[in-house]
């Protein structure tokens, strides 16, 4: 694919076919990744790749655990609730998404099911797991680049014809998660990656979500209009 191509033709997968993905072809995905920019090269991410019976264990847990209200454990540092027109986006995109899989506003049943997808990390054949050292706990710089690293991959994914969807729901209940991933004292947990294979028949893999302009989010300074 073009670089435009990739850009502008990604979209968030959530439904996924359940055929396995080859590890080369996952190793050659994160070499891409990895060429994204860190601060003065710090490079601090780490992945753990994880597929089959260790993720059916992660998923259970974790849907257990937050069906059973255990307070969630995400290792990341996170605000109050969106307010204005950031919260005027998280809900234009469920409108988009509960419009696609035909979720009514009243249907209780239905919306509980979506959460419990995000739980199972939306039944993907992989999780990837993006943690940091733990020596750099504290820093902004570190969970930024990890943003930038989590950005290249579903890109070269998507490059690469397989579908990803970043999400926090998996990495809720973060003890089920360090014990069935094995994932090492030293390590800072930041996000959850969904990858597989996109299932064209799932309705809500076709939402394109809306953005605001160049115009909204830019001020040029210095420049000749």
């Amino acid at each position: 694919m073009q670089f435009d191509d990739v850009i502008l033709g990604r979209r968030s997968i959530r439904g996924y076919k359940p055929d396995p993905v080859p590890r080369a072809l996952i190793e050659e995905v994160i070499g891409l990744a990895m060429r994204a920019p860190s601060s003065m090269n710090v490079q601090p991410w780490n992945f753990y790749i994880i597929t089959g019976e260790p993720l059916d264990r992660i998923r259970a847990g974790n849907t257990e655990r937050n069906i059973a209200g255990v307070a969630h454990s995400r290792e990341f540092r996170t605000g109050g609730a969106f307010e204005g027109v950031h919260r005027e986006r998280q809900i234009g995109v469920a409108k988009q998404l509960f419009g696609a899989m035909g979720i009514a506003r009243d249907d209780k049943e239905k919306r509980n099911d979506w959460v419990l997808r995000g739980f199972r990390q939306f039944d993907a054949p992989v999780c990837v797991i993006v943690t940091y050292d733990r020596t750099l706990h504290g820093s902004d710089d570190a969970p930024f680049d990890c943003g930038a690293v989590a950005t290249a991959l579903v890109n070269a994914a998507w490059s690469r014809g397989l579908g990803a969807v970043i999400n926090s729901q998996g990495i809720m209940q973060s003890p089920v998660v360090r014990a069935h991933a094995g994932i090492a004292a030293d390590q800072v947990i930041m996000k959850s990656i969904a990858l597989g294979w996109p299932d064209e028949t799932f309705p809500a893999n076709a939402v394109v979500s809306e953005r605001k302009s160049v115009a909204e989010a830019t001020v040029f300074v210095g420049f000749d209009d």
